[in-house]
């Protein structure tokens, strides 16, 4: 009797190694989890192995099939590994958003593509695979999220402080800047509760990144949806801390926000970008321009009201910034009650209309590609602005970024935040988080002491 032998699928999430970027101090850098439910695709036949650069160096491992995921800004990276298996006629295939934006170049460093979501179409990649009849490309579709798939977190790497975890797909807004629309449909999904409660009681970490796009949605039904969720865990028991991204409407029903704050919420992000009303409209920000720049700090007092701590995402280097635009935006930061501040540079990325836009205008200035890719992770400016030179304009803003993250005032907004929260705790993640947020933009610099966050509510100092 032949007795088959064991199949080897490794999967890879390749690391940029520039040191600057959008990086991620390693106690808050979020699981891979489209990896993770790929593993959980796989059959049980298969030995999965899962390599994450974020926390280990690449070595070279034995498999028969090798699965890459990639941002832009890695995916020069991944190609880079693709080709050693490649070179040695071992199989890879590749997904994730660059993959799916651009799969005529991909498949030129890869032997199979997947494009958009893979719950529809992995279980097709390997019977391929097993038949020896891989496919050039592969095309997911946009199923519904009920018994999807729970990923195999027993393969993710033992020291992530976060878990992560989706409880929806989907955004309507569309925006000008950003590719999940694209990616994931203009319309929400929702994963049944019951479900999303079953996979959250299996993660051993205390705190969660709940990586919708938008927790709460845009309409009543999913607000409701969203409070039920929250009740649910808090009847579950679930005790967990956790974060997640909203946009500004996630105070017009403070149900949510209560709810939200019972059941372990203690940071919101939400997209601000920008405090200039031209702006919001070039980029298609519709509910930012509706509720208008000055109810910014009134949604930030509605959620401190619950000890939630606000993470206000700004973007710095729009096409028509002049350094008063830049001096206005930092000052901005500093005066409003937002706890966090994420700053990022204009960045259009493949599958947006900024791309599309910024390349039938000639206005990319980076375009030796795919080498040019590891300069999109929103730490350079790629193009050529209206207002002022590329350069001069890049240089003007890192100085800016001096100003947003300086260490005497990041002290004093942390102070601030305890005051408006009423949380120690709460206060300190968010110091730590400005902290972290200055290193994505400055690279790896020292922080403030070592320090390795367990949770919100428990540090160890070393």
């Amino acid at each position: 009797m032949k007795v088959s032998r064991t199949k080897t699928l490794l999967l890879v999430n390749p690391a940029n190694k520039s040191g600057t970027g959008f990086i991620m101090n390693k106690d808050t850098r979020y699981q891979p989890l489209s990896l993770g439910i790929i593993a959980a695709l796989t059959p049980s036949d298969w030995k999965v192995k899962i390599i994450d650069e974020n926390f280990r160096d690449f070595r070279y491992y034995e498999a028969d099939l090798v699965g890459l995921t990639a941002f832009s800004s890695t995916i020069s990276r991944a190609y880079e590994l693709a080709k050693i298996y490649r070179d040695k006629g071992i199989p890879t295939v590749i997904g994730g958003i660059h993959a799916s934006m651009c799969p005529e170049e991909a498949a030129e460093y890869v032997d199979s593509v997947v494009v958009g979501e893979a719950e529809s179409s992995w279980p097709q990649v390997i019977r391929d695979f097993e038949t020896n009849n891989l496919q050039r490309i592969y095309k997911g579709a946009l199923t519904d999220l009920i018994q999807s798939p729970k990923p195999r977190r027993d393969l993710f790497y033992p020291g992530y402080v976060f878990a992560s975890v989706q409880t929806t797909r989907g955004c309507p807004m569309n925006c000008d800047f950003c590719s999940v629309t694209a990616f994931n449909g203009s319309q929400y999904r929702y994963r049944p509760i019951d479900e999303v409660i079953s996979e959250m009681k299996e993660i051993p970490q205390k705190n969660i990144f709940i990586l919708d796009d938008n927790i709460v949605g845009s309409t009543a039904k999913s607000q409701a949806r969203a409070i039920e969720l929250f009740k649910t865990m808090i009847d579950q028991g679930i005790n967990k801390n956790w974060v997640s991204q909203a946009s500004l409407n996630v105070a017009d029903n403070e149900e949510v926000l209560k709810y939200a704050a019972k059941s372990g919420c203690r940071m919101l992000f939400l997209g601000i970008e920008s405090e200039r009303e031209d702006q919001l409209t070039g980029a298609n920000k519709k509910l930012n321009v509706k509720m208008g720049v000055n109810s910014y700090d009134d949604v930030f007092r509605k959620i401190h009201k619950y000890g939630i701590a606000v993470i206000a995402g700004f973007i710095f280097g729009w096409e028509n910034d002049t350094v008063e635009r830049i001096d206005h935006r930092v000052k901005f930061t500093r005066e409003c009650h937002a706890d966090a501040i994420q700053s990022t540079m204009l960045t259009p990325l493949p599958g947006t209309k900024l791309f599309d836009r910024m390349k039938s205008e000639g206005k990319l200035v980076m375009t030796n590609f795919p080498e040019d890719w590891k300069n999109f992770g929103y730490d350079t400016l790629v193009f050529n602005p209206l207002t002022m030179d590329r350069k001069e304009l890049q240089d003007y803003i890192f100085k800016a970024y001096d100003k947003v993250y300086d260490p005497a005032f990041l002290k004093r907004r942390m102070l601030k935040t305890w005051w408006r929260t009423g949380s120690f705790i709460i206060a300190y993640w968010s110091y730590m988080s400005n902290w972290n947020y200055r290193s994505m933009v400055f690279g790896r610099i020292k922080k403030p002491r070592n320090w390795v966050m367990d949770s919100p509510f428990k540090r160890k100092m070393k």
